[in-house]
């Protein structure tokens, strides 16, 4: 039994090319173990909190050994049981569609809340960053209009891929899948024969989960 932690960044839902290769990747990480468990957090349907000057002044405080404000210490539970509920899981999915060449900002204000140090991160003098999330895989299907993937030009305009490969690696994954699914602002053919070889991939890639 293992548990996948689905978070999906896609606000167009039965529109989006990167949910639908998702669904394809839930519904064959299911069918290869019965008692495979699922749980998807929808950036779209949650209420994010603030990442506001209590808990910004109790990040600083874990930085430098200090400890916190009451006030600080009840705005950093909240962030501390966030982080609690990302690490319980044995695997994760993100779906995601490029905008302005990164991510959509509801995945960035989720990023900003888990990635804190002491929870997902560490730093010392001696050893540097070092990443606490760790013995776990992540497939990240990135869905774009243009082919990013096609030449350097191109790819030195994509923050998507770097970014999400970066941050993951960061907190401490090895194991980073990704699918790319471009171009998806194309004819209706070429982007049906873009979505099936992708959903291909991320079938295979949820079977060996």
């Amino acid at each position: 039994m293992s548990k996948l932690l689905y978070i999906e960044a896609s606000p167009r839902k039965d529109r989006s090319a990167s949910i639908e290769v998702a669904q394809s990747f839930v519904s064959a990480f299911q069918d290869a173990d019965a008692n495979n468990l699922v749980e998807t957090l929808d950036l779209w349907n949650v209420v994010l909190p603030e990442f506001h000057g209590a808990r910004i002044n109790a990040k600083y405080r874990v930085l430098h050994g200090e400890n916190p404000s009451t006030e600080e210490a009840i705005a950093w539970e909240e962030i501390s049981s966030m982080v609690t509920h990302f690490k319980e899981a044995d695997s994760y999915l993100f779906s995601l569609p490029m905008w302005n060449f990164s991510i959509p900002y509801k995945l960035k204000h989720y990023i900003d809340l888990i990635c804190q140090p002491g929870l997902t991160w560490s730093f010392s003098p001696e050893t540097g960053y070092q990443g606490l999330v760790t013995g776990k895989s992540a497939t990240l299907i990135l869905a774009r209009g243009g082919e990013y993937s096609s030449s350097a030009e191109a790819g030195a305009m994509d923050f998507q891929k770097t970014y999400m490969e970066m941050i993951l690696g960061f907190i401490g994954f090895q194991e980073i899948n990704t699918i790319l699914v471009e171009p998806t602002l194309t004819d209706p053919e070429p982007k049906e024969k873009t979505v099936a070889s992708a959903k291909e991939t991320a079938i295979n890639i949820a079977r060996q989960s």
